[in-house]
Protein backbone atom coordinates (compact mmCIF):
# COMPACT_ATOMS: atom_id res chain seq x y z
CA UNK A 1 0.00 0.00 0.00
CA UNK A 2 1.14 3.54 -0.64
CA UNK A 3 2.06 5.73 2.32
CA UNK A 4 -0.41 8.32 3.56
CA UNK A 5 -0.04 11.71 1.91
CA UNK A 6 -1.20 14.08 -0.79
CA UNK A 7 -1.61 12.69 -4.31
CA UNK A 8 -3.07 14.05 -7.58
CA UNK A 9 -6.84 13.87 -7.27
CA UNK A 10 -8.05 10.64 -8.92
CA UNK A 11 -11.02 12.64 -10.17
CA UNK A 12 -8.67 14.15 -12.75
CA UNK A 13 -9.10 17.85 -11.84
CA UNK A 14 -5.85 19.64 -12.89
CA UNK A 15 -3.91 21.16 -10.00
CA UNK A 16 -6.02 19.50 -7.29
CA UNK A 17 -4.65 17.03 -4.73
CA UNK A 18 -6.59 14.63 -2.46
CA UNK A 19 -5.35 13.09 0.80
CA UNK A 20 -4.72 9.34 0.91
CA UNK A 21 -4.77 8.06 4.54
CA UNK A 22 -2.88 4.87 3.73
CA UNK A 23 -5.96 2.76 3.08
CA UNK A 24 -8.56 4.97 1.40
CA UNK A 25 -9.18 8.43 -0.10
CA UNK A 26 -10.39 11.18 2.24
CA UNK A 27 -12.70 14.10 1.45
CA UNK A 28 -9.87 16.58 1.99
CA UNK A 29 -8.57 18.33 -1.16
CA UNK A 30 -6.09 21.16 -1.73
CA UNK A 31 -4.14 22.94 -4.45
CA UNK A 32 -1.04 23.25 -2.25
CA UNK A 33 -0.23 19.82 -0.84
CA UNK A 34 2.36 20.92 1.72
CA UNK A 35 0.79 20.20 5.11
CA UNK A 36 -0.48 17.00 6.72
CA UNK A 37 -3.96 15.81 5.80
CA UNK A 38 -6.85 15.09 8.10
CA UNK A 39 -7.85 11.51 8.33
CA UNK A 40 -11.39 11.74 6.94
CA UNK A 41 -12.45 8.37 5.52
CA UNK A 42 -14.33 8.21 2.28
CA UNK A 43 -16.99 5.53 2.75
CA UNK A 44 -17.15 4.61 -0.89
CA UNK A 45 -13.43 4.08 -1.20
CA UNK A 46 -13.46 5.94 -4.53
CA UNK A 47 -12.35 9.25 -5.94
CA UNK A 48 -14.78 11.91 -7.15
CA UNK A 49 -15.27 10.08 -10.45
CA UNK A 50 -16.70 7.04 -8.66
CA UNK A 51 -14.00 4.79 -10.14
CA UNK A 52 -11.92 2.87 -7.59
CA UNK A 53 -8.37 4.17 -7.65
CA UNK A 54 -5.21 4.17 -5.59
CA UNK A 55 -2.04 6.20 -6.09
CA UNK A 56 -0.20 3.02 -7.11
CA UNK A 57 -2.77 2.07 -9.77
CA UNK A 58 -2.95 5.60 -11.20
CA UNK A 59 0.82 5.86 -11.32
CA UNK A 60 1.01 2.52 -13.15
CA UNK A 61 -1.39 3.70 -15.83
CA UNK A 62 0.57 6.90 -16.33
CA UNK A 63 3.83 4.94 -16.66
CA UNK A 64 2.19 2.59 -19.18
CA UNK A 65 1.04 5.51 -21.33
CA UNK A 66 4.52 7.09 -21.13
CA UNK A 67 6.22 3.82 -22.15
CA UNK A 68 3.87 3.37 -25.12
CA UNK A 69 4.55 6.96 -26.27
CA UNK A 70 8.31 6.45 -25.91
CA UNK A 71 8.15 3.22 -27.93
CA UNK A 72 6.24 4.95 -30.74
CA UNK A 73 8.74 7.81 -30.77
CA UNK A 74 11.65 5.33 -30.93
CA UNK A 75 10.11 3.55 -33.92
CA UNK A 76 9.67 6.88 -35.73
CA UNK A 77 13.29 7.87 -35.02
CA UNK A 78 14.59 4.51 -36.30
CA UNK A 79 12.53 4.75 -39.50
CA UNK A 80 13.75 8.30 -40.18
CA UNK A 81 17.35 7.31 -39.47
CA UNK A 82 17.20 4.37 -41.87
CA UNK A 83 15.66 6.57 -44.59
CA UNK A 84 18.35 9.19 -44.01
CA UNK A 85 21.16 6.67 -44.25
CA UNK A 86 19.69 5.21 -47.42
CA UNK A 87 19.59 8.64 -49.03
CA UNK A 88 23.12 9.54 -47.95
CA UNK A 89 24.97 6.30 -48.55
CA UNK A 90 23.29 4.57 -51.47
CA UNK A 91 22.93 7.56 -53.80
CA UNK A 92 20.90 5.36 -56.14
CA UNK A 93 18.54 7.40 -58.31
CA UNK A 94 14.88 6.52 -57.95
CA UNK A 95 12.13 6.87 -60.51
CA UNK A 96 10.74 10.15 -61.85
CA UNK A 97 8.12 11.58 -59.55
CA UNK A 98 9.76 10.32 -56.35
CA UNK A 99 10.51 12.64 -53.48
CA UNK A 100 14.08 13.97 -53.29
CA UNK A 101 16.23 13.31 -50.29
CA UNK A 102 15.97 15.73 -47.37
CA UNK A 103 19.74 15.62 -47.17
CA UNK A 104 20.93 18.60 -49.20
CA UNK A 105 24.53 17.44 -49.47
CA UNK A 106 24.85 13.65 -49.80
CA UNK A 107 28.12 12.08 -48.78
CA UNK A 108 30.74 11.96 -51.58
CA UNK A 109 31.04 8.57 -53.21
CA UNK A 110 34.37 7.26 -54.45
CA UNK A 111 33.75 5.80 -57.89
CA UNK A 112 35.91 2.75 -58.54
CA UNK A 113 34.98 2.68 -62.24
CA UNK A 114 34.99 6.19 -63.70
CA UNK A 115 34.01 6.64 -67.33
CA UNK A 116 36.94 5.84 -69.67
CA UNK A 117 38.04 8.94 -71.55
CA UNK A 118 38.12 8.22 -75.29
CA UNK A 119 40.59 10.12 -77.45
CA UNK A 120 37.94 12.32 -79.07
CA UNK A 121 38.84 15.71 -77.62
CA UNK A 122 35.94 15.66 -75.13
CA UNK A 123 35.58 15.15 -71.37
CA UNK A 124 33.08 12.38 -70.59
CA UNK A 125 30.99 11.28 -67.63
CA UNK A 126 28.52 8.59 -68.58
CA UNK A 127 26.58 9.80 -71.62
CA UNK A 128 27.38 13.49 -70.95
CA UNK A 129 30.44 15.29 -72.35
CA UNK A 130 31.89 18.69 -73.22
CA UNK A 131 34.84 19.76 -75.41
CA UNK A 132 38.11 19.52 -73.51
CA UNK A 133 39.43 22.97 -72.57
CA UNK A 134 43.01 23.73 -73.68
CA UNK A 135 45.90 25.00 -71.50
CA UNK A 136 46.15 26.71 -69.10
CA UNK A 137 43.27 24.46 -68.04
CA UNK A 138 44.65 21.26 -66.55
CA UNK A 139 44.03 17.73 -67.74
CA UNK A 140 40.71 16.16 -66.71
CA UNK A 141 40.88 14.44 -63.33
CA UNK A 142 38.38 12.49 -61.25
CA UNK A 143 37.00 14.70 -58.47
CA UNK A 144 35.90 12.25 -55.77
CA UNK A 145 35.19 14.92 -53.15
CA UNK A 146 32.12 16.39 -54.85
CA UNK A 147 29.17 15.54 -52.56
CA UNK A 148 26.43 16.00 -55.16
CA UNK A 149 27.94 14.05 -58.05
CA UNK A 150 29.26 10.67 -59.11
CA UNK A 151 31.95 9.98 -61.74
CA UNK A 152 32.79 13.69 -61.74
CA UNK A 153 35.46 14.71 -64.27
CA UNK A 154 36.99 18.14 -63.64
CA UNK A 155 39.35 20.60 -65.32
CA UNK A 156 40.96 23.24 -63.15
CA UNK A 157 43.15 26.30 -63.61
CA UNK A 158 44.79 27.89 -60.58
CA UNK A 159 44.39 31.63 -60.09
CA UNK A 160 45.61 32.01 -56.48
CA UNK A 161 47.36 30.04 -53.77
CA UNK A 162 47.24 30.73 -50.04
CA UNK A 163 48.82 28.87 -47.15
CA UNK A 164 45.76 26.63 -47.06
CA UNK A 165 44.02 26.86 -50.42
CA UNK A 166 44.49 26.27 -54.12
CA UNK A 167 41.94 28.62 -55.65
CA UNK A 168 40.93 28.91 -59.27
CA UNK A 169 38.39 28.30 -62.01
CA UNK A 170 36.85 24.87 -62.48
CA UNK A 171 34.62 23.10 -64.99
CA UNK A 172 33.12 19.70 -64.18
CA UNK A 173 30.73 17.15 -65.58
CA UNK A 174 29.19 14.15 -63.81
CA UNK A 175 26.07 12.29 -62.76
CA UNK A 176 23.80 14.02 -60.24
CA UNK A 177 23.45 12.08 -57.01
CA UNK A 178 19.71 11.94 -56.46
CA UNK A 179 19.63 10.61 -52.90
CA UNK A 180 16.47 8.54 -52.34
CA UNK A 181 14.40 10.02 -55.18
CA UNK A 182 14.47 11.64 -58.61
CA UNK A 183 15.50 15.29 -58.87
CA UNK A 184 13.76 17.21 -61.63
CA UNK A 185 16.30 19.50 -63.36
CA UNK A 186 15.05 22.66 -61.61
CA UNK A 187 15.08 21.01 -58.16
CA UNK A 188 18.50 19.50 -58.80
CA UNK A 189 20.01 22.85 -59.80
CA UNK A 190 18.70 24.52 -56.65
CA UNK A 191 19.95 21.69 -54.42
CA UNK A 192 23.44 21.78 -55.93
CA UNK A 193 23.64 25.54 -55.39
CA UNK A 194 22.63 25.14 -51.76
CA UNK A 195 25.15 22.35 -51.34
CA UNK A 196 27.99 24.36 -52.90
CA UNK A 197 27.41 27.42 -50.71
CA UNK A 198 27.39 25.23 -47.60
CA UNK A 199 30.40 23.04 -48.45
CA UNK A 200 33.24 24.72 -50.33
CA UNK A 201 33.83 27.96 -48.42
CA UNK A 202 34.74 26.69 -44.98
CA UNK A 203 33.39 28.92 -42.21
CA UNK A 204 33.11 31.96 -44.49
CA UNK A 205 29.68 33.52 -44.83
CA UNK A 206 28.51 33.31 -48.44
CA UNK A 207 26.08 35.79 -49.97
CA UNK A 208 24.24 34.37 -52.96
CA UNK A 209 22.75 36.53 -55.73
CA UNK A 210 21.03 34.45 -58.42
CA UNK A 211 21.18 36.05 -61.86
CA UNK A 212 19.61 33.27 -63.96
CA UNK A 213 17.22 30.39 -63.36
CA UNK A 214 15.48 29.03 -66.43
CA UNK A 215 14.66 25.97 -68.49
CA UNK A 216 16.79 25.05 -71.48
CA UNK A 217 17.55 22.16 -73.82
CA UNK A 218 20.83 20.25 -73.94
CA UNK A 219 21.13 18.12 -77.06
CA UNK A 220 17.35 17.67 -77.09
CA UNK A 221 17.06 16.86 -73.36
CA UNK A 222 15.18 18.92 -70.79
CA UNK A 223 17.57 20.87 -68.58
CA UNK A 224 17.68 23.72 -66.10
CA UNK A 225 20.41 26.33 -65.72
CA UNK A 226 21.12 28.49 -62.69
CA UNK A 227 23.76 31.18 -62.43
CA UNK A 228 24.64 32.86 -59.18
CA UNK A 229 27.18 35.44 -58.06
CA UNK A 230 28.62 34.31 -54.73
CA UNK A 231 30.31 36.84 -52.43
CA UNK A 232 32.58 35.87 -49.52
CA UNK A 233 35.61 36.92 -47.49
CA UNK A 234 38.23 34.21 -46.96
CA UNK A 235 41.50 35.00 -45.14
CA UNK A 236 44.50 35.48 -47.49
CA UNK A 237 42.31 35.16 -50.58
CA UNK A 238 42.16 38.09 -52.99
CA UNK A 239 39.01 36.88 -54.71
CA UNK A 240 35.87 38.04 -52.94
CA UNK A 241 33.31 36.63 -55.34
CA UNK A 242 32.84 34.13 -58.15
CA UNK A 243 30.31 33.20 -60.80
CA UNK A 244 28.81 29.75 -60.27
CA UNK A 245 26.91 28.06 -63.11
CA UNK A 246 24.96 24.83 -62.58
CA UNK A 247 23.16 22.88 -65.32
CA UNK A 248 21.11 19.75 -64.59
CA UNK A 249 20.11 17.59 -67.57
CA UNK A 250 17.36 14.95 -67.52
CA UNK A 251 19.03 11.91 -69.10
CA UNK A 252 15.94 9.71 -68.86
CA UNK A 253 15.33 6.53 -66.84
CA UNK A 254 15.35 8.48 -63.60
CA UNK A 255 18.92 9.78 -63.98
CA UNK A 256 20.28 13.29 -64.39
CA UNK A 257 23.56 14.72 -65.64
CA UNK A 258 25.44 17.55 -63.98
CA UNK A 259 27.55 20.36 -65.41
CA UNK A 260 29.03 23.02 -63.16
CA UNK A 261 31.58 25.79 -63.51
CA UNK A 262 32.98 28.35 -61.08
CA UNK A 263 35.08 31.35 -62.09
CA UNK A 264 36.60 33.79 -59.56
CA UNK A 265 35.59 37.41 -60.02
CA UNK A 266 39.24 38.47 -60.28
CA UNK A 267 39.85 36.04 -63.19
CA UNK A 268 37.09 36.94 -65.69
CA UNK A 269 39.12 35.65 -68.64
CA UNK A 270 37.95 32.14 -67.77
CA UNK A 271 34.25 32.93 -68.05
CA UNK A 272 34.15 32.54 -71.82
CA UNK A 273 35.82 29.07 -71.95
CA UNK A 274 33.52 27.84 -69.18
CA UNK A 275 30.46 29.19 -71.01
CA UNK A 276 31.62 27.65 -74.28
CA UNK A 277 31.99 24.24 -72.60
CA UNK A 278 28.45 24.50 -71.23
CA UNK A 279 26.99 25.49 -74.59
CA UNK A 280 28.73 22.51 -76.24
CA UNK A 281 27.41 19.83 -73.88
CA UNK A 282 26.39 16.66 -75.66
CA UNK A 283 24.38 13.59 -74.60
CA UNK A 284 25.64 10.46 -76.37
Amino acid sequence: MSAAGWYPDPGGVPGRYRYWDGSTWTNQVTSQPTGPGTNQPNPSGTGDSGIPATPKAGSGRRWLVALIAAAIALVVIIVLAVRGLDGVISGVPGVPGGQPSDNVCPRPEADSSPTPQPNDGRVHSGPLSYPKLPAPWGEPTVADDVPFGRDVQQQFVQTERTSKLNWGAAVMVGELLAGDGFFAPKDGAEIVLRCVTGTFYGDAEVTRHDTKSQAMKIDGHDAWIMESDLSFAIPELEATNELLTVVIIDLGNGTAGLFASSVPGNAPQYNEPARRAMQSLRVN
